[in-house]
């Protein structure tokens, strides 16, 4: 089993950026594909981006496109969500999640076995 931890979510101004990390311990993180997903408040917990266990190949969601660089560092067990341009509509609860069956980076919740607390990420106008 895996135990997820995110953090680096906060405040920050429209047009701002953050780094989100997660730190995985437990198993070894390279054997995993790892996803990044959110949900705000009233909504349904979305896609955001994923990367492959090499880190060769992400995936992202329309609205992560061109703002968002998921990235991982496997010798340090993490991965990372680099958010920049943010926007009032980003404003949401970020999670890690891991998928321990596929190769290829899904973009569905239910494909992620392993998924950690969450850090709350708020973008003011």
């Amino acid at each position: 089993q895996v135990q997820l931890v995110e953090s680096g979510g906060g405040l920050v101004q429209a047009g701002g950026s953050l780094r989100l990390s997660c730190a995985a311990s437990g198993r070894t993180l390279s054997r995993y594909v790892m996803g990044w997903f959110r949900q705000a408040p009233g909504k349904e917990r979305e896609f955001v981006a994923a990367i492959t266990r090499s880190g060769v190949s992400t995936r992202y969601a329309d609205s992560a496109k061109g703002r968002f660089t998921i990235s991982r560092d496997n010798a340090k067990n993490t991965v990372y969500l680099q958010m920049n341009s943010l926007k009032p509509e980003d404003t949401a609860v970020y999670y890690c999640a891991a998928d321990t069956l596929r190769a290829l980076p899904g973009g569905r919740s239910y494909e992620y076995e392993y998924w950690g607390q969450g850090t709350q990420v708020t973008v003011s106008s």
